[in-house]
């Protein structure tokens, strides 16, 4: 008895100790979906690939982890949203503001950002392989 009570609590342990995998709030990527607004809103590990968020209001959106691959968001305001870990490889952003946006770790392969804004945007960590960008404060190395 208290041999299989050990084994049983030996197995479980782990499964308490594992943190769950936050996703995004289903209705609420329905609501950027249908309205291209959702400012706040809990978009955290959203598959929003290949998406046109055109002129899209996500000012203080939760993106983390959020697949952006291919996505249009021209003119769209990000404006104090957290994009940690987004992966925007491919994606459009032409007069797209990212001021005060958090652009840790986030995937930039391939992405063209013309005329952006990133006023007060935290930055570390972005890849910037192949990335085109015109008219947007965000530097690629240098000293």
């Amino acid at each position: 008895m208290k041999r299989s009570l050990l084994v049983a609590f030996a197995f479980l342990t782990p499964l308490l100790w594992a943190c769950p995998v936050q996703a995004a709030d289903p209705e609420q990527v329905q609501q950027l979906l249908a309205t291209n607004t959702c400012p706040g809103c809990d978009l955290t590990n959203a598959d929003l690939r290949q998406t046109h968020l055109i002129g899209a209001d996500l000012r203080n959106a939760d993106l983390t982890g959020a697949q952006l691959q291919e996505a249009n968001l021209e003119g769209a305001d990000l404006t104090g949203a957290r994009l940690k870990q987004a992966d925007l490889t491919d994606a459009f952003l032409t007069n797209a503001s990212l001021n005060l946006t958090h652009l840790e770790s986030v995937n930039l392969t391939r992405a063209r950002l013309y005329n952006v804004e990133a006023r007060g945007a935290v930055i570390a960590d972005l890849n910037l392989t192949d990335v085109k960008m015109w008219g947007t404060p965000i530097s690629v190395g240098g000293e």
